[in-house]
C-alpha cells in the first residue's frame, strides 16, 4: 500500500477543494493519505471533514500529523504547556471519532528537555490512547534526544516511531535511527534532501540512498504503508495530477524496494 500527505502543496490557502484533491490522489493510484490535523499553514476549518472525503475518494486514513505550532512548550507550567497537552489529548478523542488509527507527535526540539511535567502530560495522553487503541508515533527532528527518552520511558504496543528520511539527514545523519527504534516504527515520512529548502523532494531526486534505506525498512519488520511526504516547491512547473502521477511512480519504486 502506497500514500501521500495530504497537503503538498498548490496553493497556501489550498483553494483546489479537498474533494477534488483526494479525488485526484487516488486518480494518481494512491492507496492512502496522511491527514494534516489543524486549521494551520493556510489549512483554514474544515479540515475533520477530510476524512470523509477521503474515504468518498476510495481512500484509507494512514494516520494524522497533530498540530506542531506549540511543540516547544510541552513541559511548560503554564497555559502554553496545558494548550499542548490539551491539543493532544483532542487528537487521540478525534482519531476514536473519526476511526484513525494512528497519530503521529513532534515532540519537542532538544533545546527544549521534556521534564517531569512534560512526561507527565505525556504519560496521560498515553494511556488514554491504550484505552482507545489509538497509536501514536513520535517523529525524528532536532529532538533526538527527547525521542529517545520518550521511546524508552514508555513502553507500549500503542507508542512507537514516525520515521522522517529527511529530518533523519539533515538532523540527525551519524545515528541509524532504523536500526535504533525499527522495532517501534509505526509510520514513514519519505522525502528526498535537496531542492530549495532541502528537504520535501520526490525520492530520487536529492541525494538520499534509497535502495539502502528500503532495505533497512524491510529489516524492521515493518508492515504499514510506503507514504510520502513531498511538496511542490520544486515542481512548480507540474500540474497537480502530473506531480501526483510522478510521486507515485517514485512512491511505488520506494514500495518496490521493500521486497526486492
Amino acid at each position: 500500500m502506497v500514500g501521500i500527505y495530504d497537503c503538498f502543496g498548490y496553493g497556501g490557502s489550498f483553494d483546489l477543494p479537498f474533494e477534488e484533491r483526494y479525488r485526484l490522489i487516488k486518480r494518481a493510484g494512491f492507496d492512502c493519505v496522511m491527514l494534516w490535523w489543524s486549521d494551520k499553514f493556510g489549512r483554514g476549518s474544515g479540515y475533520q471533514e477530510d476524512v470523509r472525503l477521503a474515504k468518498k475518494a476510495g481512500l484509507e486514513i494512514d494516520n494524522m500529523h497533530t498540530p506542531v505550532h506549540e511543540q516547544n512548550c510541552l513541559s511548560l507550567d503554564n497555559l502554553n504547556g496545558e494548550s499542548v497537552y490539551e491539543t493532544y489529548w483532542h487528537c487521540v478523542k478525534d482519531c476514536v471519532a473519526f476511526n484513525i488509527p494512528t497519530m503521529v507527535i513532534h515532540l519537542p526540539a532538544d533545546n527544549y528537555p521534556i521534564n517531569k511535567l512534560g512526561l507527565k502530560r505525556l504519560e496521560k495522553i498515553i494511556h488514554k490512547a491504550e484505552d482507545n487503541k489509538v497509536q501514536i508515533a513520535f517523529e525524528n527532528l532536532e529532538n533526538i534526544d527527547n525521542l529517545d527518552m520518550v521511546l524508552n520511558t514508555f513502553q507500549s504496543s500503542y507508542v512507537g516511531f514516525c520515521y522522517d528520511s529527511c529530518h533523519h539527514q539533515n538532523y540527525a545523519p551519524d545515528i541509524d535511527l532504523l536500526n535504533k527504534y525499527g522495532n517501534q516504527l509505526m509510520a514513514l515520512h519519505l522525502h528526498d534532501n535537496g531542492g530549495k529548502y532541502n528537504q520535501h523532494q520526490l525520492p530520487f531526486d536529492g541525494n538520499i540512498d534509497w535502495r539502502g534505506m528500503m532495505k533497512k525498512i524491510t529489516f524492521t519488520g515493518y508492515q504499514g504503508a510506503t507514504t510520502l511526504e513531498p511538496m511542490n516547491w520544486d515542481y512548480e512547473d507540474l500540474s497537480i495530477q502530473e506531480f501526483l502521477n510522478c510521486a507515485y511512480q517514485k512512491a511505488k519504486q520506494l514500495n518496490d524496494m521493500r521486497v526486492n
